[in-house]
């Protein structure tokens, strides 16, 4: 029901064992011309394709990534709620970036989770601890008498 016999694809019509990607065999069949390729790309760019320029410029310079810079965030609220509105606040006054906001809200996220696994551990011990110390009806008729039985003796 739903699965598959072992050795048997779950796709018979798929794709064969050991087909050969389609990018690989054009990678392949590039491969020999790749100089001559480069060079006609950059004399297409030099003559003006704006296509081959930006093929070029694009291998040269790839788009600039944002960088991580340090914040100096000073968050008082006494919980994580109201530290997370002072970030949100702190974004939309300009005082940090969207990109540093959202870094920082993930980290109080985290910590939200964190606390609530501390939390649930916590809970799970103190039932333990309970369980432990409660009495079985057995075990609080060590002389073997039990009242729910019915034999008689």
């Amino acid at each position: 029901m739903g699965r598959f016999r072992k050795g048997q694809s779950g796709n018979p019509a798929g794709k064969p064992r050991g087909a050969r990607d389609k990018r690989t065999a054009l990678r392949t069949m590039l491969e020999p011309h790749r100089d001559a390729l480069v060079t006609k790309a950059v004399e297409l760019a030099l003559a003006g394709d704006t296509t081959a320029l930006r093929i070029c410029i694009d291998r040269l310079m790839p788009a600039l990534r944002p960088v991580d810079t340090t914040v100096d965030l000073q968050l008082t609220g006494t919980t994580l709620s109201e530290k997370a509105e002072q970030v949100l606040h702190s974004v939309t006054n300009g005082n940090i970036s969207p990109d540093q906001g959202g870094a920082l809200l993930g980290a109080i996220s985290a910590c939200t989770k964190i606390r609530e696994m501390e939390v649930l551990e916590q809970r799970v011990r103190m039932l333990e601890l309970m369980a432990q110390q409660m009495k079985t009806p057995v075990d609080a008729f060590s002389d073997g008498y039990d009242p729910c039985s019915f034999e008689t003796t």
